[in-house]
């Protein structure tokens, strides 16, 4: 009947969409596609990279020795410099530190072997956002860059209070 034939017809097409979206690889963020290992045409398995993103989020993670961290605190002020831009200071805000040096959370942590009492100063990674990243400046994953944290070495009204107390 044609009524048959019409909704066979609408659940090959619905399928055909279906199948057509499959095709279409999207990213959750904005950001640009800085590699592509897949051309048109081309078959790939499940879990198989075809492009290596970076999203327009620009954050930079400082390995700050652990002896640093005493006074650093998320929303604290930063000046990065980046070695690309050298005649350039851009100024930042700390977002986070790391619950843990970056060995602590390696595929194969450092260990001390028997007998070895050398006390080595750990590094821990700082999450650094950019507040205004001038539209002439472009940064891409691996660049290098030195940051700045201005601690005060007085202590907070707090800390002055606590003490008091």
């Amino acid at each position: 009947s044609a009524v048959a034939s019409l909704a066979q017809a609408k659940a090959q097409r619905e399928q055909a969409q279906l199948n057509l979206s499959y095709t279409t690889v999207t990213a959750d963020q904005p950001g640009h596609v800085v590699q592509l290992s897949a051309g048109v045409g081309q078959y790939a398995q499940s879990g198989t990279n075809l492009t290596m993103f970076v999203p327009d989020d620009i954050w930079i993670w400082a390995n700050f020795k652990e002896t640093q961290l005493d006074k650093m605190r998320p929303r604290q002020p930063v000046t990065v410099d980046i070695d690309a831009y050298p005649e350039r200071t851009i100024h930042g805000h700390i977002v986070s530190v790391q619950p843990g040096s970056g060995t602590a959370f390696s595929l194969l942590p450092a260990q001390n072997a028997t007998g070895n009492w050398v006390k080595i100063v750990q590094r821990v990674p700082v999450k650094v956002v950019l507040n205004d990243l001038p539209t002439d400046v472009a940064l891409g994953p691996g660049m290098s860059a030195e940051v700045g944290v201005r601690v005060n070495s007085h202590p907070s009204l707090y800390e002055q209070l606590r003490r008091w107390l």
